[in-house]
């Protein structure tokens, strides 16, 4: 389908379809729900040696003496994840040139609210695993947000949900998403190599060049994302990256044909494969926790703790008590539609860190050698699962009554 775009100013920018979005996302979300109970059912019953071989599948690709062999689970975590990170790069740059996030007074509570949730979680897993170096590289997986998730979970409310609410849940786990990035980009790097490095950079003044010509045909740029991905693959530097990368060097504008937005048709493109297939598969393949052989020392060991306290405890008050400061300082006001109750259940929602939670994980202790006493995927369910119902149960009874003549100022 075709999308107008509209002019504002003296440039162009894309249309307003956060509706489209939302309902994408929130569709999405529930699928992605389907998609991990599929999973926890498959490891907890007799399928489960089949669902273990399916994740163990060996896949290999070599061109000449170039090879990459991986296990099905990280084809789909290094390589269809960097779809989603592609999406999701586009969505940012969007967002930030013509979007909610272009205007600075849009971007100064969800921005403090971000910060305080991914802050805090972080604080509360290192409180539980200070003493353990290496339970203390996951330090980061309470700090993410799952927006397909929640947003799915803010759609079983229906229509009393005023859209300032979804836009603020919205735009705080996009602001989420850029410190999920700088964090994965920075701690989450194995050993460098500098040959595969140097190819992945010598990329970016191809992919300027053909922003330089708005060149809008999209090939291109897939076929320079595909080396990048590959060099960045090999370099150490995690490969889901490239695709934040390329995203950001797709044009916003069209010059031969104003009617046309060469990234939002594109953005508009994957959403439908981001939220029906890659979100769903990912989940499948890692949300599969085998809790039969699980025993008390497991379920309470100070990874997954830490992990579920984050995301329960950790997002309400990172991201309630951080906005509420910054109402009560003056720095900037609750939008319209949204109130101290409301803002305190999308806080809680903010606590599904589902998606990306489970992706830091599989990079902070994925192939360490390392026997692990615990499973750091049944914190993230657990936290996920009881943030998603505080949040759900919250705004369910508050945005059935009458608006609150109190308004947090």
């Amino acid at each position: 389908m075709t999308r107008r775009i509209a002019r504002r100013g003296n440039t162009l920018a894309p249309p307003d379809f956060i509706q489209d979005f939302l309902a994408l996302e929130s569709a999405g979300g529930v699928l992605l729900i389907g998609a991990a109970i599929l999973a926890i059912f498959c490891a907890n019953s007799p399928l489960a040696v089949y669902y273990q071989l399916l994740l163990d599948v060996p896949v290999e690709v070599q061109v000449g003496n170039l090879e990459i062999a991986k296990p099905l689970l990280l084809w789909i975590n290094d390589g269809l994840m960097s779809i989603f990170f592609f999406l999701v790069g586009l969505e940012l740059k969007r967002e930030i040139v013509a979007g909610e996030l272009s205007n600075p007074k849009n971007i100064v509570l969800p921005g403090i609210g971000a910060i305080g949730g991914m802050l805090v979680p972080a604080l509360i897993y290192v409180y539980f695993n200070y003493s353990d170096e290496f339970a203390l590289q996951g330090w980061a997986i309470p700090a993410a947000t799952d927006i397909a998730f929640a947003l799915g979970i803010l759609a079983l409310l229906g229509s009393q949900v005023p859209t300032s609410i979804k836009i603020f849940l919205t735009s705080l786990a996009i602001i989420d998403d850029i410190g999920a990035i700088v964090i994965i980009a920075i701690f989450y790097t194995s050993q460098i190599s500098l040959a595969a490095l140097a190819v992945a950079l010598l990329c970016l003044p191809v992919l300027r060049w053909l922003n330089k010509r708005n060149i809008v045909d999209k090939s291109p740029y897939m076929l320079i994302g595909l080396v990048m991905w590959v060099a960045m693959l090999k370099s150490g530097v995690h490969a889901t990256l490239a695709g934040v990368v390329v995203a950001a060097f797709v044009p916003m504008n069209n010059h031969e044909d104003e009617m046309h937005c060469p990234l939002t048709e594109l953005e508009h493109d994957l959403h439908g494969v981001v939220a029906f297939w890659v979100l769903p598969l990912f989940a499948f393949v890692n949300a599969g926790v085998d809790m039969r052989t699980m025993d008390s020392s497991q379920f309470f060991h100070p990874v997954p703790v830490g992990i579920a306290l984050g995301l329960v405890v950790g997002k309400q008050i990172g991201i309630f008590g951080f906005c509420w400061l910054a109402v009560k300082a003056g720095l900037t006001t609750l939008p319209k539609g949204m109130d101290t109750v409301s803002l305190y259940g999308t806080a809680a929602l903010c606590g599904v860190g589902f998606t990306m939670s489970l992706f830091i994980g599989s990079l902070a202790f994925e192939a360490t050698g390392v026997n692990m006493l615990f499973d750091e995927r049944f914190g993230i369910i657990v936290g996920s699962i009881i943030s998603g119902l505080i949040g759900y149960s919250v705004l369910r009874r508050h945005l059935g009554k009458e608006p609150a003549a109190e308004q947090l100022s």
